[in-house]
């Protein structure tokens, strides 16, 4: 749009066609900036609950090993709790590092967008503290919880550039080997395979069990990433009690490493899926949500070997109840399913749930499953109670709240090369929509034809004879395949700009006339096919020979015409002129 062989005005109306695009996006993401934000937070939130219930683990094990007695069964079951314990140092001291990798890439992005990530010193609750972005950096004194951070003091929350040149360079088809994002997706790998390894190796009785897991990048669905995860896992010397809960680990750290991407022709690997044009609070929720998942999946780790120590009735001190969303983000009517569950439970009692908004449709490995619909846009929140019973069946019942964001869905048109529709052109369309699968259009009135336009897929629109406007309308496909008619948008139809002759002297020697189409921000070229130079001369080309012009005197004016073919639409036009002979 800009290229060295445009002319100033061609440079200067792609420059402004630049910036309408810009703006155009801007008001699209300011509706869910604020919303990236909030969730962000309460992704922090989640990860601060997953690591206290890892923690609560840990800490009923060492109160466990404080009450062993001296006899030999006692001393035999400290020692067995110390080699748990052991085994979960390990994991910790992992898990630790990948959550400071994160929080660095974090501030990597945060700090190349110009941004202020001088850890905030102050009381939390003052108003200075509201500007601070860091409110608690990463320290090796508390490795495992992850800076705590105030988006919205960040100042460049829609900058789209940084995040992903930063992450993954300037291609999502074709990231570099050594950016920052690949060297943290092989690091992520790692530690989801060093995690599982840890977790199921460890000596019982007379028993040794080894675990040493494999990449599984290519999986067909859910399912199918389960069937391989259990014969890698069965391939090993593992605790048959085991293959669940570490399928449920690895699980919990997988992602399809390479998949189809609207707008790609090719596969895109989940990091140019992730962090491709998204804004710079959408990129730090989307790594605050990987820690989200490393905490909960340390936590599973903890609790399944804390699962091998028998711990009397309870095996904590304190009851919390705690739900989460399967996601975050909602649309309205989308049906989705809330997870409640205790901090800590025993694994022969199951919580009861007593749920505020929808119903319990399963209930299992210490939580209750709820199926609920989302309401209208805007916050949404999720009460009830959840209890669990001790030996002697009292129940105790707690209180359990979480927020979802219910996105309202909508949608923008690109129009890549102008802002209205020509008669008889496949005007170029290219759709999208927030919220969605896939989306398409209607254009009643024009012929459709699927294109590609810098790698995103669209329309070519061409409207028929005697159209003077099109309202084209724009539709979404949700996960579920349930279409959504997002908004009909109008635009006027006119008829492509005849060409006319951009030079207006030649000299008495003869010489070459040129047209141009002016008054239109698209670029095409003609095909000469014949020049009439007043009414003595015809010829082919768009040539005038000097003997055309032996009869006229210089200064004086010779009326022509020139006969061409546009390559934008194959039309023949007849362009009349008036040079000026010069000597």
């Amino acid at each position: 749009m800009a290229g060295g062989k445009e002319t100033p005005r061609q440079k200067m109306i792609g420059m402004m066609y630049l910036v309408l695009t810009a703006l155009l996006a801007l008001n699209v993401s300011k509706q869910i900036l604020d919303a990236f934000v909030a969730i962000e937070s309460n992704i922090q939130k989640g990860t601060i609950t997953q690591l206290d219930r890892g923690n609560t683990a840990v800490s009923d094990l060492n109160q466990a090993l404080t009450e062993c007695t001296k006899d030999e069964s006692g001393l035999a079951k400290g020692a067995k709790i110390k080699r748990f314990l052991e085994i979960i140092n390990k994991v910790d001291n992992e898990t630790g590092k990948i959550i400071h990798e994160i929080d660095d890439l974090k501030l990597l992005i945060l700090d190349k967008v110009g941004e202020d990530i001088t850890p905030f010193k102050g009381d939390l609750q003052s108003e200075e503290a509201k500007d601070a972005i860091v409110w608690k950096e990463w320290s090796k004194n508390e490795p495992l919880r992850p800076a705590k951070l105030n988006l919205m003091a960040v100042q460049s929350k829609d900058n789209f550039d940084v995040p992903q040149f930063q992450l993954i360079g300037s291609e999502a088809e074709n990231i570099p080997a050594n950016s920052e994002g690949m060297k943290f997706w092989n690091n992520f790998k790692k530690y989801r395979n060093t995690l599982v390894d840890l977790t199921g190796t460890y000596k019982e009785g007379n028993s040794q069990f080894k675990v040493k897991s494999k990449d599984i990048v290519e999986f067909k669905d859910f399912a199918d990433l389960e069937k391989k995860i259990s014969k890698m896992l069965k391939s090993n010397k593992i605790n048959k009690e085991d293959v669940e809960p570490l399928i449920g680990i690895y699980q919990e750290l997988t992602k399809e490493e390479m998949a189809e991407h609207e707008g790609h022709t090719g596969k895109v690997h989940w990091l140019g899926r992730t962090f491709a044009h998204a804004p710079l609070v959408g990129a730090l929720a989307s790594l605050s949500s990987l820690q989200n998942e490393i905490m909960s999946a340390r936590a599973k780790a903890v609790l399944m070997l804390k699962g091998k120590i028998s711990t009397g009735q309870y095996s904590f001190n304190k009851i919390l109840g705690m739900a989460y969303p399967e996601t975050a983000v909602l649309s309205p009517g989308e049906e989705f399913q809330v997870s409640v569950f205790m901090a800590a439970f025993d694994s022969d009692k199951q919580p009861l749930v007593k749920p505020g908004q929808g119903t319990v449709s399963e209930t299992k490995d210490g939580m209750a499953i709820l199926k609920m619909r989302a309401a209208g846009g805007g916050e949404m929140k999720i009460s009830g109670q959840v209890g669990i019973a001790d030996k002697m069946g009292t129940i105790k019942w707690m209180p359990y709240e979480t927020k979802v964001q219910v996105a309202t869905k909508g949608g923008s048109l690109e129009m890549p090369e102008f802002n209205l529709l020509y008669r008889g052109y496949g005007n170029k369309i290219i759709p999208s929509a927030s919220g969605f699968v896939s989306t398409d259009i209607s254009a009643p009135g024009c012929s459709k034809t699927p294109i590609t336009f810098n790698g995103r897929k669209g329309y070519a629109i061409s409207p028929g004879k005697g159209v003077t406007s099109v309202n084209i309308t724009l539709t979404g496909k949700d996960a579920k395949g349930k279409s959504v008619n997002i908004g009909t948008y109008q635009y006027k139809v006119k008829s492509m700009p005849k060409p006319s002759v951009n030079v207006t002297t030649i000299s008495k020697g003869g010489g070459r006339v040129t047209v141009a189409l002016e008054g239109s921000v698209l670029v095409t070229t003609y095909t000469y096919k014949s020049i009439q130079v007043g009414e003595d001369y015809s010829g082919s080309g768009n040539v005038i020979p000097a003997s055309a012009l032996a009869k006229i005197r210089p200064g004086k004016k010779v009326g022509i015409m020139v006969t061409v073919v546009s390559s934008l639409t194959g039309e023949t036009y007849q362009v009349p002129g008036y040079l000026t002979v010069t000597q």
